[in-house]
């Protein structure tokens, strides 16, 4: 009996030490797509009014990625950037305006 409760230890604290690995790693994540989102809207602040950032959860291996929407200040409609954050130096670049409704993402039916 003492012999299979031995045996029964390790996986235990195995189980909880994996739970609390997924747990953490979870809030990194979230910590990274909240990161991004922050540089990438500031980033983004001298050409846009009102910006929200879609993050890609993950990113890359070396980048974190997402498209920041927007008014343009001083224009009408709205445009979208591709942002790039650098993993490493968590600097945040964004790309040219795109037209938002040229955007035509959807494929053809």
């Amino acid at each position: 009996m003492q012999r299979n409760k031995i045996r029964f230890l390790p996986a235990l604290l195995l189980t909880f030490a994996a739970g609390s690995a997924f747990a953490s790693s979870d809030d990194a994540w979230k910590d990274f797509a909240d990161d991004v989102a922050a540089k990438c809207k500031e980033a983004a602040t001298p050409s846009l009014e009102f910006a929200r950032a879609v993050v890609d959860p993950f990113g890359s291996e070396h980048y974190g990625l997402a498209l920041v929407t927007g008014k343009p200040k001083g224009g009408n409609g709205f445009v979208t950037h591709i942002c790039v954050y650098d993993k490493q130096s968590k600097a945040a670049e964004i790309g040219t305006e795109l037209k938002t409704d040229e955007l035509d993402l959807l494929p053809d039916e």
